[in-house]
């Protein structure tokens, strides 16, 4: 493929590889909990501006009243960029869980593949069972039968 080709993304490459996907996340995680950090101080400096700011003739709770939605709304922010932070890691997590998934499969259907070719060429080389033994198997299999007198009156009846 062309590397001046327009239709040719970037991140194509690091889709591909569930280490160079792990590292890219890791990085961007680490710029968004920096701009957490910054948030936080934000808006605990804008809490503590918003609930010194009194006008004449308010009460002493109508500052943080004001203060309220302003604080709540950074809040919000702030919880959900934890959520994205959150889930960056999971995402990443996923990526890996589904290459070693697909590298399962393929083992699980190779292991499936013999063990079936097994039991296909297996069975011509087993010899057929006695008649008499067949009717010894059907009458045992089950529940077997009382081992001694005394359990015959343990046993319910049908």
């Amino acid at each position: 493929m062309n590397s001046n080709d327009p239709n040719r993304s970037p991140l194509r490459d690091v889709a591909q590889n569930p280490e160079a996907t792990a590292q890219y996340l890791a990085d961007v995680q680490r710029v968004l909990l920096d701009i957490g950090r910054n948030l936080e101080t934000l808006a605990h400096e804008t809490r503590v501006h918003l609930r010194d700011t009194h006008v004449e003739g308010d009460r002493w709770y109508h500052a943080r009243l004001r203060a309220m939605p302003v604080e709540k709304a950074l809040g919000n922010v702030l919880k959900n960029l934890n959520s994205l932070t959150d889930g960056l890691e999971k995402s990443a997590y996923k990526r890996r869980a589904h290459d070693e998934a697909v590298v399962n499969t393929v083992k699980g259907r190779r292991e499936k593949e013999l063990e079936k070719w097994r039991k296909k060429n297996l069975q011509p080389l087993q010899a057929a069972p006695n008649p008499s033994q067949q009717d010894g198997q059907s009458r045992n299999s089950g529940y077997s039968g009382p081992t001694s007198i005394y359990d015959l009156g343990d046993r319910e009846s049908a």
